[in-house]
């Protein structure tokens, strides 16, 4: 269901677009070639219609957000969960003082190398 409703989301948003397009800010755009009075859908009717279905698409968008938003899966949320909990009571502290040895490590004690024919 989460994703039908997605494309669905998809398909508004690109009519959405095309519409806003075909508008023009000045009162043109798609009413702008219908210069003729006498026509069926006159100039008017043109930009009442895309500015209609530029609203009716813009509702259409936010209700179908809110119905994904409703349809998200959330199997393994525990395990996710358990994850980040983990992480957080692993991690370091970044505001704790790092302690340095003062004094330098006691230094290994030399051997003398062995001669193979004893003492000398």
């Amino acid at each position: 269901m989460y994703i039908l409703i997605t494309v669905l989301i998809f398909v508004v948003c690109i009519l959405l677009v095309l519409v806003v397009l075909v508008q023009n800010s000045k009162g043109g755009g798609l009413a702008s070639n219908f210069q003729s009075s006498g026509q069926v859908m006159g100039v008017r009717k043109t930009t009442d219609f895309l500015e209609k279905g530029t609203w009716s698409l813009a509702a259409i968008l936010l209700f179908l957000c809110v119905i994904a938003s409703g349809f998200i899966p959330r199997e393994g949320g525990e395990l996710d969960q358990s994850r980040v909990q983990e992480q957080i009571e692993t991690a370091v502290d970044p505001t704790q003082v790092p302690t340095f040895p003062t004094t330098p490590p006691p230094a290994p004690a030399q051997e003398t190398p062995a001669t193979e024919g004893g003492e000398k």
